[in-house]
């Protein structure tokens, strides 16, 4: 159902932290050109984590109303509480998401039977496709592939972006599910040899600020060119890397500040990339490409 380049858009903020809805209109329409193959909107990138309640679904309402049916928009639903989970996701749902994205709940460590119940309920309760997200190193909470497994037969759950870094970890899911669910990578430098062992895309950080090549990447990939997509990855490689000098999102966003496509707010307890960090990381859009 969703496949190839997927971009986890940042949310731009004015330098006081107030939402900048106009920039949210300008980034979608620069992915829609640049073949971005969905957005998804209020993931971690997205800050998901500083915005309230209302925030959170007017930010989807507007990338939905943007998007305008050109590209699939997947809302960051997810929650460390079940019910807040699902009356997220059911909100994003109403103002037109055409999916939405679950993380693991974090804080709170449920077992493997917790999360197996956790994403049950959620997609009983919520008739709309559900994308499963296994972050570890953010959640302290790793949904294992036997835990996926028993959920593979649920009809909305569609796929799972996994992102423990482990291109073992994806392989075996891959083999696990056998297309019952998709598999996205979650992690930008291992994206392009998932897609080439079964995977269907990536979520993606890099995307962001390089969207025509990763969707050339991505592209090329899903098409069992491995060549081609080494190709188009390479001169990516240290964008991959750079992008997370510091926490997601604090590096693509001074990027896309960089680019001029946006201003520079971030909220607390999140700050403007350090000094030290600014020339590497500009010096690795320079080799993407994607900064003069």
């Amino acid at each position: 159902m969703f496949h190839g380049s997927m971009v986890a858009l940042v949310t731009p903020m004015r330098a006081d932290g107030a939402l900048d809805f106009g920039a949210l209109r300008r980034l979608v329409d620069w992915h829609v050109v640049e073949g971005t193959d969905a957005i998804v909107a209020v993931g971690t990138t997205g800050e998901s984590a500083t915005l309230d309640v209302a925030e959170h679904i007017e930010v989807v309402r507007r990338t939905v109303e943007y998007a305008a049916g050109r590209v699939p928009v997947i809302a960051g639903t997810g929650a460390n509480s079940t019910r807040e989970a699902i009356e997220l996701s059911k909100a994003a749902v109403e103002v037109g998401a055409d999916g939405c994205l679950l993380v693991t709940p974090y804080y709170n460590k449920p077992t493997q039977e917790g999360l197996y119940r956790h994403y049950m309920t959620i997609a009983e309760a919520v008739p709309a496709p559900l994308v499963l997200y296994n972050v570890p190193g953010r959640t302290a909470c790793d949904m294992l592939p036997a835990t996926v497994e028993r959920l593979a037969d649920v009809p909305n759950i569609v796929g799972i972006k996994e992102a423990s870094g482990s291109l073992e970890r994806t392989r075996e899911l891959i083999e696990r599910l056998a297309g019952r669910v998709d598999v996205f990578s979650g992690d930008d430098d291992l994206a392009r040899e998932v897609i080439l062992q079964g995977g269907r895309g990536v979520i993606s950080v890099t995307a962001n600020v390089a969207p025509r090549a990763m969707h050339l990447m991505c592209e090329a990939a899903l098409a069992g060119d491995a060549a081609r997509a080494a190709e188009l990855d390479t001169p990516l490689r240290g964008l991959h890397k750079a992008l997370f000098l510091e926490s997601n999102p604090i590096p693509v966003k001074f990027a896309l500040h960089a680019m001029g496509l946006i201003e520079d707010g971030i909220r607390l307890p999140l700050t403007w990339l350090s000094a030290a960090h600014h020339e590497p990381l500009r010096q690795a859009m320079r080799a993407a490409g994607v900064l003069n």
